[in-house]
């Protein structure tokens, strides 16, 4: 004989527990970084413009051909906007989180690469960028800064759940 005195009537489900504070406060902590995230992206994408100042930034950490940093110095506000928008609605959240992390792990990598052969630029982050005096580089606050915006984008990328979202109404999350 055996003890059923814990088991539930068939078709009946065990009483739900109410949602941790944890399961309360990541939804609004993941829109938090979303918002956060996209205005750094908006504003890194528009002091950008025009184009020239973005190319010229590329050009200053003398990694690229001409050509490809042209390219990129046209492309990337293109692309900070992008993902800036769509990290706004919500869509494709886990994955724009995770690109946005890759982004700036780029970006900390050029730094670093700046600063480990000794020359003295503006990162160009915030428009600007090409040479300045010894004295005026921030690479060091420019990377942390970075470090943070990238971990935003992994916050969002681990957990995407967020009010307000397109993933949400569309079934997207997970």
């Amino acid at each position: 004989m055996t003890d059923t005195s814990d088991e539930t009537p068939t078709g009946a489900t065990p009483a739900s527990q109410p949602p941790s504070r944890w399961e309360r406060v990541q939804p609004w902590l993941t829109l938090v970084c979303r918002v956060g995230l996209a205005a750094v992206l908006v504003t890194a994408a528009v002091t950008k413009f025009p184009p020239a100042l973005s190319v010229q930034a590329v050009e200053a950490y003398d990694l690229f051909p001409e050509d490809l940093a042209q390219l990129i110095g046209y492309t990337l506000p293109l692309f900070e906007l992008a993902l800036a928008l769509l990290l706004l609605a919500g869509l494709a959240t886990r994955y724009v989180g995770a690109v946005s992390t890759l982004l700036m792990i780029v970006f900390i990598a050029g730094i670093v690469s700046a600063m480990a052969r000794g020359l003295n630029i503006d990162c160009g982050c915030f428009g600007g960028g090409g040479q300045v005096d010894p004295g005026e580089t921030s690479y060091g606050l420019s990377i942390a800064r970075d470090i943070a915006f990238g971990a935003m984008g992994a916050f969002i990328a681990l957990r995407p759940r967020s009010p307000f979202a397109l993933d949400r109404v569309l079934g997207l999350f997970r």
